[in-house]
């Protein structure tokens, strides 16, 4: 049986996933980190990007994450996201016109929310 580490990802108004995993990718302030079983305890701050679960079982959850805090001790890693949908939730024609207005109304931070929304889709 191959390590694993527990993960809860956390959005404010709910818990969004749980489960075993082998590897988690996300995006801290300080770059992409990726956390597998074993990794030295950390705490990081989450940048709005998408974060990939690979699960125990060979599956993979991708899910748009928007700012949070991301740490690891034990074998348990929580992501504790201000925003979290998973890709699975995105609708990406929505996702697409909401990209669109903001880019129309050059509002850079709709503008960053949809992209990564629309990565999370691409990404599952």
């Amino acid at each position: 049986m191959a390590a694993e580490l527990h993960v809860e990802l956390v959005a404010a108004d709910r818990n969004v996933w749980s489960g075993e995993a082998t590897l988690v990718v996300a995006r801290t302030t300080s770059g992409d980190i990726g956390v597998m079983p074993g990794h030295q305890p950390l705490l990081g701050v989450l940048e709005s990007g998408p974060v990939t679960i690979r699960t125990s079982d060979g599956g993979t959850v991708v899910a748009a994450v928007h700012g949070g805090f991301i740490s690891f001790a034990d074998n348990k890693l929580s992501l504790l996201a201000e925003i979290a949908e998973l890709a699975d939730e995105i609708d990406a024609q929505r996702a697409e016109r909401a990209l669109e207005r903001a880019q129309s109304a050059e509002d850079a931070a709709s503008e960053r929310r949809a992209d990564v929304r629309l990565r999370a889709v691409a990404g599952r």
